[in-house]
């Protein structure tokens, strides 16, 4: 008989247990009471690794040794001939080069605060990250360096003559700063599609928890199929990351994961289902971390049985809607392969809830449990706490929801309520506490006073088997408010017309929730780095809004 969740979670978090918890004072907060207290412990510890393999990219293999002895140096060089110390801001823009990870680990060994910018940013989107921050140094590609030229910010140039003089005199110890779990660690910018991005600012507490959720929930799924979580701690993990490192699924749920536990990280300079296919072969890839897009465009690849993928035993997804096809096309594809699917935002430093093993398998519709160290409940429009089963806005409270927005109080206030979390994203709870993601409330479909939640509607779409990609917007109307619209990306060789769709629908949702307007399109939908389709963009596209 397979063990129930409560079980698992009491055999993870005993005393004594690698996910013990204790309280922080009265907080009501819990953490991971092993957790590292701040990022230099995070480094110190990882050196133990040795010549293991930390970081693969292309036909560059990094070792631990060689990354933290880069890293120290870089550090040495950021306080010495830069000037920079406890606090300072220090920007990193670029491609996911080895660099890239180089720099934000001697950033903060340094004591200084890491700003990644997001390298899709334009001249003018980088120079307000800049400007907000008030970054000291940038740590950039030539790309980015170029872009930033004007700045007037000194600016370290990777992968080239600069940075090689940089490194020449090797260190081998970190330069010395006092860093508590309360120090601030991060600026992620948020990945808002309106006005300027705010700066997410995350403490070393943020960051050491942060490993450890992800590595409990792989512990908690492992379990819960009935197997031995200590084995599986033991195996050695070779994940590819499909997303940027700018954006914390990419930098907390595998880079400082992959840190923590061991394992080897293969970066992609940016995603392609083929090459992804390839590095899989190559570099013996068993887990691979990226948005639901990713995983779905794998799975549809036509040359996927063309590979060796017998290494590749997980699948991880998260920071956007994954529709329910999605895992039975992995199922079909690539059995006896562990899926999962995580819930987390740049506010809550990646992963909060999470979905993996059998509960995945039956409950394909959920992003899953809290992890043991976070809270959540659904409020109404007035604060109130709802029942069981109600739809209202997420709230999440934990180790792991970050200090504030960076020099943004108001902002903050809003967001940040009595310690508690309020995300934006329409949920719901059941009576096993399982979470359901209805919507984003700025998202959501109000057709003649109904509630039309676009996740629900682009789950069903997504049925269809001329169907790959969908993005489900609300269109003005007169006399109802809106009506519902889907952008479609129809699958390759196949289509669908709007009747057709519109039949197919016919029993799967309520007739007011099927999409009266339909566009097709053969180019991708437009998505940020984190994965999340750009619908102001697509409403601007084909509806002219502004």
């Amino acid at each position: 008989m397979s063990p129930t969740n409560a079980q698992v979670e009491a055999q993870l978090t005993a005393p004594g247990q690698l996910f013990e918890i204790e309280e922080i004072g009265d907080t009501g907060v819990r953490t991971w009471k092993h957790a590292p207290q701040h990022f230099r412990t995070l480094l110190e510890n990882s050196r133990w690794q040795g010549e293991n393999l930390f970081l693969a990219y292309e036909d560059e293999h990094i070792t631990y040794e060689q990354h933290y002895r880069q890293a120290a140096t870089l550090a040495h060089r950021l306080v010495s001939e830069y000037g920079v110390a406890k606090g300072d801001r220090v920007a990193i823009a670029m491609r996911n080069y080895p660099e890239w990870v180089v720099s934000f680990s001697a950033t903060l060994a340094a004591g200084a605060i890491a700003v990644p910018l997001n390298a899709w940013w334009t001249e003018q989107e980088l120079a307000y990250g800049l400007s907000d921050s008030g970054a000291k140094v940038i740590i950039a590609d030539d790309e980015r360096a170029q872009r930033m030229a004007g700045s007037g910010v000194p600016t370290i140039v990777v992968r080239g003559e600069q940075w090689r003089e940089l490194l020449s005199k090797e260190e081998t110890t970190l330069p010395e700063v006092e860093l508590t779990a309360q120090d601030p660690a991060t600026i992620f910018y948020t990945s808002g599609t309106t006005g300027h991005p705010k700066g997410a600012l995350g403490s070393h507490r943020n960051l050491g928890q942060s490993p450890m959720t992800v590595a409990y929930g792989l512990m908690r799924a492992v379990a819960l199929a009935g197997k031995d979580p200590g084995a599986a701690a033991g195996a050695k993990r070779i994940t590819l990351l499909t997303v940027p490192l700018f954006h914390v699924t990419g930098c907390f749920s595998a880079l400082t994961t992959t840190m923590f536990t061991g394992g080897a990280l293969v970066l992609m300079y940016k995603w392609d289902p083929e090459k992804a296919l390839q590095a899989i072969e190559r570099e013996q890839v068993t887990t691979m971390i990226g948005v639901p897009t990713n995983a779905w465009q794998l799975m549809s690849h036509p040359d996927l049985a063309k590979y060796d993928l017998s290494s590749l035993t997980t699948l991880g997804y998260g920071g956007a809607p994954a529709p329910p096809k999605l895992l039975e096309r992995i199922n079909d594809n690539l059995p006896q392969r562990a899926a999962s699917n995580g819930y987390g935002m740049t506010e809550t430093t990646a992963l909060a809830i999470g979905n993996g093993g059998p509960d995945y398998q039956a409950r394909p519709d959920s992003i899953g449990l809290p992890s043991a160290v976070v809270d959540v409940r659904i409020v109404g429009p007035l604060g109130d706490e709802l029942p069981v089963g109600e739809v209202g806005e997420l709230c999440v409270r934990g180790p792991n929801v970050i200090m504030g927005y960076w020099n943004k109080p108001e902002a903050t206030a809003q967001t940040f309520v009595e310690g508690w979390l309020h995300t934006g994203d329409l949920a719901r709870v059941d009576e096993d506490g399982f979470v359901y993601i209805v919507d984003r409330a700025k998202d959501m479909v109000i057709r003649g006073g109904e509630n039309v939640y676009c996740a629900e509607v682009e789950a069903a779409l997504f049925e269809h088997p001329a169907v790959d990609d969908v993005a489900v917007i609300g269109v003005p109307h007169d006399e109802l408010g809106e009506e519902v619209g889907a952008v479609i990306r129809p699958a390759a060789g196949s289509s669908a017309t709007p009747e057709e769709l519109q039949e197919f629908l016919a029993s799967r949702i309520a007739k007011f929730k099927i999409p009266v307007h339909y566009w097709f399109r053969s180019d991708e939908l437009p998505r940020n780095p984190g994965g999340k389709i750009l619908k102001t963009h697509l409403r601007r596209e084909v509806l002219g809004d502004s």
